[in-house]
């Protein structure tokens, strides 16, 4: 697995057929299918299929504490980073700006700097917070909140309510109190899912052999990050899935019972 620019090159690579699998973001994988948004210049991309899909990834705001941010919408003129472009956060936060009628010039400053770049960015008062869709726990999360008492900020109100009511890969999502140090509150917010992704041009057999191995070995592939520990195989063969299922996979569910 090499790490990459995100959900958007992701698919743009297995498009290209230099990837033959990846990790994207359910809505991602919803406007690639459609040639929607980040899609629209290069059209639909009729041969995506859709593996599994994985965790549920909130959309988590972080606050430098001494910002005083107490919602959203107090990041107006503050240095905020917006996430790197080609990330499917990026994309969900262009997509949750349209909605608030913002402009990413409503912010002093717009910073894209990738998922590993935004904690000390904070800690160092670099940016006053950030926007990153995520699996719980992550590291990037645990950094900032535990080395400058970083805060996480609920992502709430119309414009969040009519994104997860239009929309069908968002859902909203309480990430529990206490789940990072210094944040004892609970956090209301919206998400999408990580799916795995792949292309009609991958052969069956080797999309079959991946899931296999996957669900063969679950326990196992349930500790490889703590944000898999509670997958269930019934979930993950259908939510968020806006793709059609690659038939290397479908044949495996088939085998198990879990799809006709």
């Amino acid at each position: 697995m090499e790490s990459t620019g995100g959900s958007v090159f992701n698919v743009n690579t297995i498009k290209a057929g230099e990837l033959e699998f990846g990790v994207s973001q359910s809505d991602v994988q919803f406007n690639a299918v459609r040639g929607l948004n980040q899609f629209k210049a290069s059209g639909a991309h009729s041969d995506l299929r859709a593996v599994m899909s994985l965790h549920p990834e909130p959309f988590t705001v972080v606050a430098r504490k001494e910002a005083n941010i107490k919602t959203f919408a107090d990041f107006k003129g503050k240095k905020f980073n917006v996430g790197n472009p080609g990330s499917g956060t990026r994309a969900s936060m262009e997509e949750l700006l349209g909605a608030m009628n913002w402009k990413m010039s409503d912010f002093s400053l717009a910073a894209e700097l990738k998922a590993d770049e935004h904690g000390p960015a904070l800690c160092d008062g670099k940016i006053d917070g950030f926007f990153y869709a995520v699996g719980h726990p992550s590291a990037n999360i645990q950094d900032p909140t535990t080395s400058c008492g970083a805060k996480l900020v609920s992502l709430t109100g119309p414009a969040v309510d009519k994104l997860v009511k239009e929309k069908p890969y968002y859902a909203k999502v309480t990430l529990p109190g206490g789940l990072y140090p210094n944040n004892p509150q609970p956090t209301t917010t919206y998400g999408v899912m990580a799916t795995v992704v792949s292309s009609a041009k991958t052969s069956p057999d080797t999309v079959y052999a991946v899931v296999k191995a996957v669900f063969d070995n679950f326990d196992e592939f349930k500790k490889l990050h703590p944000a898999l520990a509670n997958l269930q195989p019934e979930n993950m063969v259908k939510d968020g899935l806006s793709a059609p299922l690659h038939e290397g996979a479908a044949r495996y569910y088939k085998e198990k019972g879990w799809i006709k």
